[in-house]
């Protein structure tokens, strides 16, 4: 698969902790001191333990002033997308821009139906979730009068759109089956899929996918930027992110200038991982992708 050619960006992906909000926010915060491009944190409304994304999201903005912040991703099925617009534009307006918006069709749906959800079926999901992306894109464009958006699932009948968000916010697709996956190629910005369901040895196909998908629409398939949640141990190992930063920053290397994966985002809660992510992987890889691309 190619190389898209885009910027090298690194994050980091925090549990939303209740137990402890203060190191979660601390954790965030680190990552902003560490250099990285992007705080992430998973959006599961039913699940106690973790704090509201979108409070958190709020509160580690107003913590932080150049680190971007997203979910990773929203839980739509739990997310009205006409609510989460609004949301979304009103932090990023608060922000100076630094919203990116993960969305993600639904899982789990025991849990989502025991919030007061809909339970649906895998096809009404992604139908869902193509529409709810309509209407969120809607909401945001400034010369609307009255928006009509929507579907079946949701859809908008007359609403006033706004506020703009302050700059062009992106939205990133959470997907993995073919149907998402072209989806994602049609209508998103970014592909976001993790290590721990796609490990790097399986990125070529979904790939292709997307990109067959982006054609079909008219789009540059370097329209649509790919993500990574990346997990791994600073420890001696074997395998995918096992060893020291070195080992790290050549892996991630092979991956980006293979697979085009360009925002590698790390799932860490502990500072010391965050500051080696942050300070030893990040400049290496940057380094390295920046060389080969020089000799192509």
């Amino acid at each position: 698969m190619p190389d898209y050619g885009h910027e090298m960006r690194g994050g980091a992906f925090i549990t939303p902790s209740a137990r402890d909000a203060a190191g979660t926010v601390r954790l965030a915060t680190t990552a902003e001191d560490a250099g990285l491009d992007v705080v992430a944190f998973q959006d599961h409304p039913y699940q106690p333990a973790f704090l509201d994304a979108w409070t958190l999201l709020s509160w580690v903005g107003a913590c932080t002033w150049r680190v971007h912040l997203m979910p990773d991703v929203a839980n739509l099925p739990l997310r009205q997308p006409a609510v989460l617009a609004r949301s979304a534009a009103s932090l990023d307006l608060l922000t100076g821009g630094r919203v990116e918006l993960g969305l993600g069709a639904g899982a789990f749906w025991d849990a989502i139906v025991a919030m007061g959800g809909p339970r649906l079926s895998p096809g009404d999901a992604v139908d869902a979730l193509g529409e709810a992306i309509d209407v969120i894109r809607e909401l945001w464009d400034p010369t609307r009068r009255l928006v009509r958006a929507g579907g079946e699932h949701h859809h908008l009948d007359g609403a006033k759109p706004g506020p703009a968000p302050a700059h062009r916010v992106p939205i990133w697709i959470g997907a993995v089956r073919p149907r998402m996956l072209r989806l994602t190629g049609r209508l998103g910005d970014g592909w976001v899929p993790s290590s721990a369901y796609v490990p790097p040895s399986d990125l070529a196909a979904p790939n292709g996918v997307i990109d067959d998908a982006a054609r079909a629409a008219g789009r540059d398939p370097a329209d649509v930027r790919r993500l990574y949640n990346i997990g791994g141990d600073f420890s001696r190992g074997a395998g995918f992110l096992r060893g020291p930063a070195p080992v790290w920053a050549e892996q991630l290397a092979e991956v980006a200038l293979t697979h085009g994966m360009s925002t590698f985002i790390v799932a860490a809660d502990t500072a010391d991982d965050i500051r080696r992510f942050g300070h030893e992987v990040m400049p290496d890889l940057r380094e390295r992708v920046a060389a080969e691309r020089a000799t192509r």
